[in-house]
């Protein structure tokens, strides 16, 4: 493979981690930083933490990130576009926070619905915890004569991180001893995700990319699917919203139509008689003929009347949606059909 340089890559963003990590050294000690867990709905909760923690909080979420990018700089450490990445080493990666879905609308919540972030209590029992996927820092500080500035770091957090006090022992010295707290984390002390301004820089792109459930090359074949779609029908679907909205986060659907070959699927006339043959509930408009996408139940319906998944029985006549289809070879001693 042909190696790619820093500077052959088209930048589409003046962000720079290096200077960003210059930035955070002059001002590290005037930072303050809040903690919020979220779970895997991606709902954020408030956590308060000892002053005693502090420093070892800004250690090991802030100073390992940046000490880390100061101290790779001089040996070949490179800043790409996330949409241009080949699982390079030693290479921080960056993307726009919008192309994140996940991690942007966490972080709406975080800055626009603040009031309303419940704190975290777990209740010592360990069962709330185990629905969290991750942690992020909000850190804060006056960066000069741009004014209040702020950042985030996140990381993933295992629901089996967490020890039950009340059946975990601690080792002191030589011996066990109760153990003091209801619930003990062991907290990630890796590099994975900072969110700047408005640019999502990727340490670790697995762990990024398991954190926000995110898969640029999967989305990028769904949107295009998804304007094949809608190049070839004519759909009605709720106020705002796009057919790639509404594809967000259904992988099953998203699956589904990559492996359909948009070009050869039926008409829309075609698609709303297989549908009335079939008595679906999947509206039309009576004038333009339009197909109604109104919720999630009637894009699965559209898309599997386009993937043909509904079958009426010749010998019982009841219908059937078919889950998984596999196509039977030629019969012995038939030619095969064109």
């Amino acid at each position: 493979m042909t190696e790619i340089t820093n500077s052959e890559i088209k930048r589409k963003s003046d962000f720079d981690v290096f200077q960003w990590a210059n930035q955070i050294e002059e001002y590290k000690n005037n930072v303050s930083c809040e903690l919020f867990l979220f779970n895997k709905n991606y709902t954020p909760f408030k956590v308060r933490y000892s002053d005693k923690l502090t420093a070892n909080v800004k250690a090991m979420f802030m100073m390992e990130a940046v000490s880390y990018v100061n101290k790779e700089a001089d040996k070949g450490l490179e800043q790409r576009e996330y949409e241009d990445s080949d699982g390079e080493s030693h290479v921080i990666y960056r993307t726009d926070l919008k192309n994140v879905t996940r991690a942007e609308s966490l972080l709406h919540l975080i800055e626009k619905e603040y009031k309303d972030i419940e704190y975290f209590n777990d209740g010592g029992s360990g069962s709330e915890f185990k629905k969290i996927k991750g942690i992020i820092a909000k850190f804060s500080y006056l960066g000069g004569d741009e004014g209040n500035k702020v950042f985030y770091i996140a990381k993933g957090i295992a629901g089996s991180s967490a020890l039950k006090g009340a059946t975990s022992w601690e080792l002191n010295g030589e011996s066990f001893e109760p153990f003091a707290a209801e619930i003990a984390i062991k907290m990630p002390d890796d590099n994975q995700v900072a969110i700047v301004d408005n640019n999502v820089v990727v340490f670790n792109q697995s762990k990024f990319e398991n954190l926000f459930q995110y898969d640029y090359k999967a989305q990028m074949i769904a949107d295009a699917k998804a304007k094949e779609i809608m190049d070839k029908y004519k759909l009605t679907l709720p106020e705002e919203l796009t057919l790639n909205d509404l594809l967000q986060d259904k992988k099953p659907l998203v699956k589904k139509i990559q492996d359909i070959d948009i070009s050869e699927a039926m008409s829309q006339k075609q698609l709303i008689e297989y549908c009335d043959e079939m008595q679906l509930e999947l509206m039309s408009d009576d004038e333009d003929h339009s197909i109604i996408i109104q919720d999630d139940k009637d894009l699965t319906m559209f898309i599997n009347l386009m993937n043909e998944d509904y079958y009426i029985s010749p010998v019982n006549g009841l219908r059937y949606e078919i889950k998984s289809k596999k196509l039977l070879g030629e019969p012995e001693g038939e030619a095969p059909r064109n």
